[in-house]
């Protein structure tokens, strides 16, 4: 057995029962866990042909997690193998009670027994496969140490065992008392291959280098692919502190709690670590390593950089600014193109909050082509189809360019930008008032798998494309009056996407606003009136509009008027033309409410100026049917009626359910004002089309449970049965009308002068 210096290598110590060298200098040791698993190859070795095909596989599958993951509890690997192989398990456990019970020989002798593996023609194992290399870096480690250290060694192993012993015995008094079907339901959540519980982390003791690269990278792949399966912020940062105090120099440690800082919005912390990330890079030499003395030059401006972005993140825009001009500075003396490249993106970032300009991010998307960067390219021409669809250019265009950056992501395989492209036109396609398409869209992203390869029962996809598709189709869901549906959806997105992690505001803000759209529909203004304050918090100029929203219902008209008029000129300074559109529709409606019928036109005029411009054609159509609603008050119902059929078609095929109720509504209104000047045959059949249409906007608003809407439309039937002499249907609409009319508060307006 070879002694070597224990100064040199070595800091001899026994910690959770494990002898482990200093991370500094030897990549891995020998542990007691890591011995089991060599008694689990030797068995494994013995057993030869006697294992069946299908046992052989599951263990050959349950190797790499063990040999790469941190040290486990023996109960924990007797279980994973009894999974695999009952009789394999039974022959691990006495082969390690026989070492464990025996004497420091039989150790010894087990490790010398290990290098007959590579022995023969045909050995057993190959010293190149990933369990030969196990095999020879624990004979090597074993055969380093000193005999001191091999002693702490045994006592530890027996430790390990005699700990797994009280525990049986413990669990068997605990079986006497517990239900059996409580127990089988406590196995079934334990999985091997599932991400490490802090509990599991905390016991296994300090990790080698080996393990700790694997710690640092599953966790790391887990918070980019599905955050809910990574350990929580603060037991993470415990593991990464535990780390960084064997080894202060570890960069990647770092840049995971960089990382974990982020999960949380802590600025403090996550930049402090980025610092000590790009610090560190440029202590070991890594930078240099690989790339000559321009190693140190690139981690400063690339430090320079990911400050400017972490602050930008933050809303920080004054020190981003500050931080990209000195990455820009370092970039123009080095030369490096690459990196001003990225400058350049960030840079038209943050000029877009202070003016929109098309002229630096077409730049950027023309050089990151010259220099080779698709995937800087594809993330221009997304923001410059986001911009365009903004400044109201033509959908047609915006899809043939989002089809020339889907050519770039399909030819460089790039996984994470077709998402964001798909998502992209799903909120296109909303934005357009096609919901069709966008429902299309967002099936189509839910249905595709990934192409990054990623670990058995973790989630491919936990990005901000699929939060933002699946709140979309939980939306279209509840304006359809599917709100069971809506509800499941918004249960996974919960789950998927958990109230502490980065991207579950959006499911927060789309929950509050179908809740409230529900309370709204259901007359119940008090419970709409107390979910604004949360709509408020998550998006300022949304919570704005649903209180007018509220206040119009409850007829405080002033108070509404004033916080529509200021809503709306601050939606022009921002250019956030949808917002000004729907604010001009809810004041066309106050002026009604008002009977300032006249008042309303120009504003509805506005409103479908701007919708036409800006392409927005659901909007378009819903204005013209709040046009033909004023013209229907200023008694020309028949001019009222001959541009509905112009506007119809779009609500019907695309709009909501409430919409579609509305308008199916407005048309038996104009339907029966017209009829007034008809011949009285005429009259009658205008009369039964209107009922007809009547019974279209009842079956529509039943749906999405509008009781008011519903009243109105029983005492507009029961008035139109009661013309045509249907004694009986008028009784029928009538006794439901009571019944609504006892339940709901009456509104005190007119009934005709309410388009919604």
């Amino acid at each position: 057995m070879a002694s070597v210096h224990e100064s040199l290598y070595f800091n001899p110590m026994l910690t959770n029962g494990v002898v482990h060298a200093n991370v500094f200098g030897v990549r891995d040791w020998v542990t007691p866990h890591k011995m089991a698993l060599l008694v689990l190859l030797s068995e494994l070795g013995r057993a030869g042909a006697q294992l069946g095909l299908l046992e052989r596989r599951r263990l050959n599958r349950l190797l790499l997690p063990l040999l790469q993951g941190p040290d486990m509890a023996l109960s924990r690997l007797r279980k994973a193998i009894e999974e695999c192989c009952p009789h394999l398990a039974g022959s691990v456990h006495i082969r390690l009670k026989l070492m464990a019970e025996g004497e420091l020989k039989d150790m010894e002798q087990f490790f010398d027994d290990l290098s007959d593996s590579f022995s023969g023609t045909e050995p057993e194992v190959h010293k190149t496969s990933v369990v030969g290399l196990f095999l020879r870096h624990m004979i090597l480690a074993y055969n380093k140490l000193s005999f001191s250290q091999v002693y702490k060694l045994y006592t530890a192993l027996q430790q390990y065992f005699q700990k797994d012993e009280k525990k049986d015995g413990a669990d068997e008094n605990d079986m006497e008392l517990t239900n059996p079907e409580e127990l089988d339901g406590k196995m079934e959540k334990e999985e091997l291959d599932g991400p490490l519980r802090e509990e599991e982390i905390a016991c296994s003791g300090p990790l080698s280098q080996k393990q700790a690269e694997y710690f640092l990278s599953q966790q790391a792949s887990l918070l980019k692919n599905d955050e809910t399966k990574a350990l929580a912020p603060a037991s993470l940062q415990k593991e990464l502190n535990n780390l960084l105090k064997f080894n202060p120099d570890f960069a990647e440690a770092h840049y995971l709690s960089y990382l974990n800082s982020l999960r949380v919005q802590d600025v403090f912390s996550s930049t402090h670590s980025l610092l000590h990330y790009f610090d560190r890079l440029i202590l070991t030499g890594a930078e240099s390593k690989s790339n000559g003395d321009e190693g140190y030059g690139r981690s400063l401006r690339y430090a320079a950089l990911n400050l400017a972005a972490l602050h930008c993140r933050f809303g920080h825009y004054q020190q981003a600014e500050l931080a990209l001009q000195e990455a820009i500075r370092i970039a123009q003396e080095s030369n490096d193109h690459i990196c001003l490249q990225h400058c350049l993106s960030w840079l038209y970032i943050l000029e877009q909050k202070i003016f929109d300009s098309c002229v630096l991010l077409e730049h950027s998307v023309n050089k990151s082509l010259h220099f080779g960067l698709p995937y800087l390219a594809s993330l221009g021409i997304q923001s410059l189809v986001q911009q365009r669809a903004f400044a109201g250019k033509a959908a047609n265009k915006l899809m043939d360019a989002l089809k020339d950056s889907d050519l770039l992501h399909w030819k460089h395989s790039l996984s994470e930008l077709i998402d964001i492209s798909v998502a992209q036109k799903t909120a296109i396609w909303r934005l357009y008032g096609r919901s069709t398409m966008a429902l299309q869209q967002a099936q189509t992203l839910l249905s595709m798998n990934s192409l990054e390869a990623v670990n058995v029962g973790v989630q491919q996809n936990n990005t901000e494309s699929f939060a933002v598709v699946l709140c979309h189709l939980a939306e279209l869901h509840a304006e359809q009056g599917y709100f069971a549906a809506a509800s499941e959806i918004l249960k996974h997105l919960k789950e998927r996407f958990p109230p502490n992690s980065q991207h579950a505001q959006l499911w927060m803000l789309f929950d509050q606003k179908i809740q409230f759209e529900r309370a709204m529909n259901d007359g119940r203004y008090h419970v709409a009136d107390s979910l604004v304050a949360g709509i408020t918090a998550l998006n300022s100029i949304e919570g704005v509009y649903r209180k007018a929203i509220v206040l119009k219902a409850q007829n405080q008209m002033s108070e509404a008027h004033k916080l529509l008029q200021k809503l709306l000129i601050h939606c022009q300074k921002i250019k956030n033309t949808e917002m000004v559109i729907r604010v001009l529709l809810s004041i066309a409606e106050l002026y009604w409410r008002s009977s300032c019928h006249t008042i309303a036109l120009p504003v509805l005029l506005q409103a479908l100026a701007l919708a036409r411009e800006y392409s927005l054609q659901y909007l378009a159509s819903e204005t013209v049917l709040n046009l033909a609603f004023s013209q229907l008050i200023l008694g020309i119902p028949e001019q009222a009626l001959n541009i509905l059929h112009m506007a119809i078609e779009p609500v019907l095929a695309h709009g909501a359910v409430l919409d579609k109720g509305c308008a199916m509504f407005l048309v038996a209104k104009c339907q029966v004002a017209s009829a007034a000047s008809y011949t009285p045959q005429k009259k009658i059949e205008a009369l039964e089309s209107a009922i007809l249409n009547l019974n279209e906007a009842k079956t529509y608003f039943a749906k999405v449970d509008c009781k008011e809407q519903l009243r109105d439309v029983l005492y507009f039937q029961a008035r139109l049965f009661h013309t045509l002499g249907k004694t009986q249907e008028r009784n029928k609409c009538a006794m439901l009308f009571r019944q609504l009319h006892q339940e709901l508060p009456a509104h005190g307006v007119p009934l005709i002068n309410a388009f919604k």
